[in-house]
């Protein structure tokens, strides 16, 4: 699984009501394999490749780190204690993440 099928699932699996009002980028870095932002406006969600200079926050990773994110199967919070996932700019937007795309 690419990096932009990682990135359409995530996209698939938006909660567009927990968007509402929201107007947030999110920059995925990808350390083995291509960026990505993703851009929540209002209740929307577009998807983007390469690096969007508006980033709120922006989430260091590998692949295999986001996959295991977005399938449910590994837990964002450990990722990050366990040093797997490194986040720059405003933290507790991280945490938004599980809210707008739920597993």
């Amino acid at each position: 699984m690419s990096v932009a099928d990682i990135a359409q699932t995530m996209q698939s699996k938006f909660n567009a009501s927990a968007a509402a009002g929201l107007d947030l980028v999110f920059q995925f870095n990808i350390e083995d394999g291509e960026n990505y932002a993703l851009i929540v406006k209002d209740g929307t969600c577009a998807l983007e490749q390469g690096d969007n200079p508006n980033a709120n926050v922006t989430l260091i990773m590998d692949s295999e780190t986001l996959k295991g994110i977005v399938s449910g199967e590994t837990d964002g919070m450990q990722a990050f204690m366990a040093g797997k996932l490194r986040a720059e700019g405003d933290m507790m937007l991280a945490m938004k993440l599980g809210e707008l795309f739920p597993v």
